[in-house]
Formats: structure tokens, C-alpha cells, sequence
């Protein structure tokens, strides 16, 4: 069976998928026509319903979901993975008050409109409504460059913005850690439902052999990981594999579960 399957080129996605779209694991009779893109590239093709399998950020997921169904493997949720708010500000923001004043009067450099980044922005301050979309890895250099006033950083971001000058603004996955007490869901791999229950949970099985595989290696990082990184250093893709990939990554659980339905607000 030849299936298309979408993700991100960021470490944690690539980390996860290496083995299996490698031949590194057994996928039987199975073939993946692979398409790496950003998020939110990945976010509004699975709108359009292009892919066959995919990774989506949950925000889309809730849009979704008459056509795909969640695999109970590969999600990127957690503790301490949120998106950040950074500014090129030198200024203490004490409160959330003050932070939501700043917001509300300044403009933000997003990595999109469906990404779960955007919905927690909207949570934590819905007057925040003069947005700009970036591609999330070019965010850092517009709030530098002054064509935003904040920046909406996901991914390695959170490990690089302070060596570009630019300040913590707030934490949104402390934000929603505080507000909840439950792990931040982030994104997550989709099926098609027309596909069948079977396919499912051979995929689910899939990505959890190949992510196996890859932590029975790690340190180790894989060419495959490096060159879709591009710039990043050794160092911070460990950083991010570490942090975006855990024990979710390779089954939801009963928690993981209730995070996800409480942002589907």
C-alpha cells in the first residue's frame, strides 16, 4: 500500500520518522511517499485534506476531524514545551496585566494562523489582534529587525532567541501549565478515517518501532536529522529532540488525552 505522509523538517519530527520512511524497520508491504514542509504548510494541507498521514498542529486537528482520526503515537506534548513570547524590548513585564497591555497595543510575528502556538496566544490574551505570519524559523530575525514588536517562537526558538539579543516576553506553556496543571499539547500525526481502523494501528505500530529505533542510537543523529536541521547546531537539536520527544510520543495516555480535549475550547 502506498501512503502520503507529511511532516516537519524540525528535529523531534525527523527524529521520530527516520527509521520508517528509511527502511531502517520492517514496514511490510508499505511504502510513504514523503513531504517535508513547515507546520503550518502541513496545517493547511491537512484542511484540504492532501495527505494521507500527517503531522498537524491540535488547533487544526479540531477542524479536522470529521475527515482524519489522531494516531495514539508520534504527538509532540509535554511539560515545558510550550511556545514562547520573546521581544527585542529590554523591559521587565512584571504581570500578565502589563504583558497583555503590550500585546494588545503592539504587533506579533506568528508562525500561523492554525498553529497550536497562535490558539494558546489568543487564550492567554484575546485582545492581542495585530498579528503578522512568518515562517516560525524566520520570526527571531523580523522582531530583531523591528517588523514585529513580539515574536511567537516555537520549536528550537526557546534554545536561541537570548544569543540574537531578544527578551523572554512569557512562556505560554507555563501559562497553560499554571492555568490547567496538565501537559501542553502541541501537535500530533492524523490519519484519514476513510483509510480504516487496521491502517491505524499498523501506523501507530510503525511509529513507535521507528522511534524506538532511534532512541536505541541516540546521541547519535542521524545525516537525515542534521541536513533538515540546516543550521542548527548539535547541540540544540539534542536540546529539542530531548524536550519535544517523550513518553507521549509514543502513547497519549490517559492525560495526554485530557489535555487535548481541554484546548479544544
Amino acid at each position: 500500500m502506498n501512503l502520503s505522509l507529511g511532516f516537519s523538517p524540525c528535529p523531534n519530527d525527523t527524529f521520530i520518522f527516520d527509521a520508517l520512511v528509511h527502511g531502517k524497520i520492517d514496514t511490510r508491504a508499505f511504502h510513504f511517499d514523503c513531504q517535508l514542509e513547515d507546520v503550518e504548510t502541513l496545517n493547511q494541507w491537512a484542511l484540504e485534506g492532501k495527505l494521507d498521514i500527517t503531522k498537524l498542529s491540535f488547533s487544526t486537528y479540531f477542524k479536522v476531524q470529521n475527515d482524519y482520526q489522531l494516531l495514539n503515537a508520534g504527538s509532540a506534548l509535554g511539560h515545558g514545551v510550550g511556545p514562547i513570547l520573546i521581544t527585542n524590548k529590554n523591559h521587565e513585564f512584571n504581570t500578565d496585566e502589563a504583558r497583555r497591555t503590550f500585546l494588545k497595543n503592539g504587533s506579533i510575528a506568528i508562525p500561523g494562523e492554525q498553529t497550536t502556538a497562535n490558539l494558546l496566544l489568543g487564550l492567554f490574551c484575546p485582545e492581542a489582534t495585530n498579528k503578522k505570519v512568518f515562517v516560525f524559523n524566520e520570526i527571531e530575525k523580523a522582531v530583531s529587525e523591528g517588523q514585529a514588536d513580539a515574536g511567537l517562537l516555537i520549536h528550537e526558538g526557546r534554545f536561541t532567541y537570548q544569543k540574537k539579543g531578544l527578551h523572554l516576553l512569557r512562556d505560554l506553556g507555563d501559562w497553560w501549565e499554571e492555568t490547567y496543571r496538565l501537559p501542553l499539547p502541541l501537535g500530533g500525526i492524523v490519519i484519514k478515517k476513510s483509510l480504516g481502523e487496521h491502517v491505524k494501528k499498523t501506523m501507530e505500530d510503525f511509529i513507535r518501532n521507528s522511534l524506538k529505533y532511534s532512541w536505541a542510537r541516540y546521541p547519535q543523529l542521524s545525516d537525515f536529522i542534521k541536513t533538515n536541521a540546516q543550521e542548527m547546531e548539535e547541540d540544540v537539536m539534542r536540546k529539542h529532540i530531548e524536550l519535544y520527544v517523550n513518553d507521549y510520543s509514543l502513547d497519549l495516555g490517559t492525560l495526554g488525552w485530557e489535555a487535548i480535549k481541554r484546548l479544544d475550547v
